[in-house]
């Protein structure tokens, strides 16, 4: 049943992507543009904001990564993950390919770029910043925007939920050491403190209340009321993700400004990643001769960062104007236009793979 309550709202629109959706990169754009003019012109904006933090952690920005995360913890389905292990290699790919390859590829990628390609264009405070962002991004893993790619690939959206649904369970325990790992290699004072704190509340807590409103919901009123209060915060998510992006760049104005070729200089090593991380997650399917509604997915998963996660750890580490804010910023407005073209891959190599449908106890191919 509630692997069935997913899939019907994954699939209620025809496009599977809404407009807002369609568009994020346009309206990244105009919101880093709306963001700086703030921080250049009504500098009193944002020095207001920085004085509402309590711990590192900016309450507004809080508040707003909620609305982004809270939607995505409402589609977390255990009783789902159970089952899945009828179906072990779809899994096995997702969770080796986003727990023990992404973050050290993101990691390598970022210091090969920021500290000898880029040498002579970064300077070394800020390309260990830029460092630090990339690797957020690396270890946070799959935003809610997957399922839209899972459905443009006609993946199966019950496996999808799955995967996810695991993702965020790893998370709880793996996202802190790893992060803690690899900004330690780079020589990046860690406070556990902060990190961990971030965890609870941008991951635990959302994940929490997620479950406890899905059960409740389901409970009280019956799938067909938890398909629609779960589609209401479709552009309410949106609306979290942008506000978020104006406040960050009402501190990073005079950063962009004097450095606006840095944009572009962080989009590159994203971007390879993103391709690199793909292909090897969807070759690896392929090779296990995997359905392409599981290996569709399952490459999508692995390609996208939970870039809210990302963005709201970063701020709490090192601040809304750092350097590693703006970089898992940059992650978002890459995020769109990269995955897009993920799927048309998929879709012009479907003949690759198997045809069959996948089938699990429970859960609706």
């Amino acid at each position: 049943m509630t692997g069935k309550i997913i899939k019907e709202n994954i699939m209620s629109k025809k496009t599977g992507i809404s407009f807002f959706e369609k568009y994020l990169s346009l309206w990244v754009i105009l919101c880093i543009a709306f963001g700086i003019s703030i921080g250049k012109y009504l500098p009193e904006v944002p020095n207001f904001l920085s004085r509402m933090e309590y711990e590192h952690v900016s309450i507004p920005v809080a508040f707003l990564i909620w609305l982004m995360i809270y939607p995505m913890m409402l589609k977390v389905d255990f009783s789902s993950v159970i089952k899945s292990i009828k179906q072990p290699k779809g899994l096995a790919v997702t969770i080796v390919t986003n727990w023990l390859i992404k973050p050290f590829t993101m990691y390598a990628i970022a210091y090969l770029f920021f500290t000898v390609i880029f040498k002579s264009l970064i300077p070394l405070d800020l390309s260990q910043s830029y460092i630090a962002g990339a690797v957020l991004l690396g270890a946070a893993p799959c935003t809610a925007m997957v399922f839209v790619w899972s459905h443009l690939t006609k993946g199966n959206p019950s496996y999808t939920l799955v995967q996810v649904a695991i993702n965020d369970i790893i998370i709880l325990f793996a996202f802190t050491p790893i992060v803690a790992f690899l900004l330690g290699i780079n020589g990046i004072a860690v406070p556990y403190a902060t990190l961990i704190l971030s965890v609870i509340l941008f991951v635990v807590i959302p994940l929490s209340l997620g479950i406890l409103t899905r059960i409740t919901l389901v409970k009280r009123h019956g799938v067909e009321y938890y398909n629609r209060f779960v589609s209401k915060f479709s552009n309410i998510t949106i609306a979290g993700l942008l506000l978020t992006l104006v406040i960050i760049f009402s501190f990073q104005g005079n950063v962009i400004l004097t450095n606006p070729l840095h944009i572009l200089l962080i989009a590159v090593p994203l971007v390879i990643q993103t391709f690199m991380i793909f292909f090897i997650a969807y070759g690896w399917a392929r090779l296990w001769k995997l359905n392409h509604s599981i290996a569709a997915p399952t490459g999508m998963i692995g390609a996208s960062n939970f870039f809210e996660l990302a963005v709201a750890v970063s701020v709490s580490l090192f601040g809304l104007s750092s350097g590693a804010t703006l970089a898992t910023v940059v992650g978002v407005l890459v995020e769109v236009p990269v995955m897009l073209t993920l799927v048309k891959i998929a879709n012009n190599t479907r003949h690759w793979f198997s045809r069959e449908v996948l089938e699990m106890d429970g859960i609706d191919s």
